[in-house]
């Protein structure tokens, strides 16, 4: 009896085996949150390589689906959450067609910058001169500058909202 040797599909990693990334995803799934309710958290998923049938590990949509490369072992908190974010933002940006997150300010996408040792959504600013680039807030910290859409709030006479 034969039997041919077939890796498992894709699964997601438990809670706790890859801590520093757990923590990463942690702060960017507040971001998320804040700045997408709509979305499901995201989560650490595992695919296995045909190659050399190592497991990589990707940042993916809660249904398991995933853009972009695996994350590599980091030797700091800072680090991970950098590439955690970008992994993040990969995987949003191409599963969803939507750019994440958007800036507040330029209406622009930002990306996951370490600026002066703090991981940062950075905005490359608008096109008129005098709009300079700039951090909007630390990795897991928009929900502080995010105002979500709210369709149905009421307006003062003049046309304010209140």
């Amino acid at each position: 009896m034969s039997a041919s040797f077939r890796p498992a599909g894709p699964r997601q990693v438990p809670v706790g085996q890859y801590p520093l990334w757990d923590e990463a995803l942690a702060a960017v799934n507040r971001d998320l949150a804040a700045t997408a309710p709509e979305q499901r958290p995201l989560r650490l998923t595992v695919y296995p390589e045909m190659a050399d049938l190592v497991e990589q590990v990707y940042v993916a949509l809660s249904n398991g689906e995933a853009h972009g490369n695996p994350l590599m072992p980091y030797e700091s908190a800072a680090e991970a959450l950098t590439a955690v974010a970008d992994a993040a933002q990969e995987t949003v940006s191409e599963r969803l067609w939507r750019v994440w997150p958007v800036c507040t300010v330029h209406d622009l996408g930002m990306h996951p910058r370490d600026v002066d040792g703090r991981p940062s959504w950075w905005c490359a600013g608008g096109s008129r001169k005098g709009d300079p680039a700039h951090v909007l807030a630390a990795i897991g910290e928009l929900a502080a500058v995010h105002r979500p859409h709210r369709p149905n709030r009421k307006r003062r006479k003049g046309g304010t909202p209140r």
